[in-house]
């Protein structure tokens, strides 16, 4: 299996947590992405001091401003985006920004559901079809036809927790517009794997584990660093077969 070798990626809710990871693993390989796109609400804000810093050491590195929940926030990401890397498109995009409201079912709300399935679900779906002429510019610049993450790809990052069959810590935390949201962002995750199958692109939804982040809170089970370089290692090997597949940091597959 080798490394993942692609020319550039764009990361989503970059500034912490598992999209900060990313951005670090990448900038750390011993042949980096000509381009990382570390994406985040406020780029000059203090929750961005530590991408600022990378940046100042990685000419490689471009921070964008970009709100998931935003359309004209993503239209302008994907223009500056295209400005940057022309008529070689973009290999990889990764959706990680993500929100949890820890309600409990009697308590989720009209106006948490629809913040949290704006995020979660509708932005993973306005980001690929703002960054599609991109990924199909990759696609088309690649040697092959074979699909796979060195190609052209979408990652969403999704969670156990959207599993319908698994229902995975019900009596920890009801979390219901978050299952909700990250069962919709798997079903996403297929219907554009159907869709983009013919551009190239490959598709696919992962599951990080139980990160130990703001998010995943008291009880998780594995460092940021050890999931991102797992789930790196495994978007070096995926394949045809794989587009449109829930999958674990690890490569099992996940229950729908």
């Amino acid at each position: 299996m080798g490394e993942l070798s692609i020319r550039s990626v764009l990361v989503t809710g970059a500034n912490r947590g598992i999209g900060l990871g990313f951005v670090q693993q990448f900038l750390q390989m011993p042949k980096p992405p000509e381009w990382v796109f570390a994406a985040c609400r406020d780029p000059k804000g203090q929750r961005a001091q530590e991408l600022q810093n990378l940046a100042s050491r990685h000419p490689n590195l471009v921070i964008i401003q970009l709100d998931v929940t935003d359309p004209s926030s993503i239209k302008a990401a994907a223009a500056r985006v295209e400005e940057q890397l022309g008529a070689s498109g973009l290999n990889l995009l990764i959706n990680n920004a993500a929100i949890l409201k820890m309600t409990t079912l009697d308590g989720e709300t009209l106006e948490d559901m629809i913040q949290v399935y704006t995020t979660n679900t509708a932005g993973p779906l306005l980001l690929g079809q703002a960054f599609l002429p991109l990924l199909k510019k990759a696609a088309q610049g690649s040697s092959g036809s074979a699909l796979s993450c060195s190609k052209a790809a979408i990652v969403n990052i999704s969670s156990l927790g959207g599993s319908i069959k698994e229902v995975y810590v019900w009596d920890l935390a009801h979390a219901v517009s978050y299952r909700c949201s990250k069962a919709a962002l798997n079903m996403l995750t297929k219907c554009q794997s159907l869709g983009y199958r013919e551009h190239g692109i490959l598709c696919v939804t992962l599951h990080p584990g139980w990160v130990q982040t703001d998010m995943g809170g008291p009880g998780s089970q594995i460092t940021v660093e050890e999931s991102v370089k797992a789930m790196l290692k495994l978007l070096s090997s995926l394949s045809e077969k794989d587009t449109g597949t829930f999958l674990n940091w690890e490569g099992k597959v996940m229950p729908w």
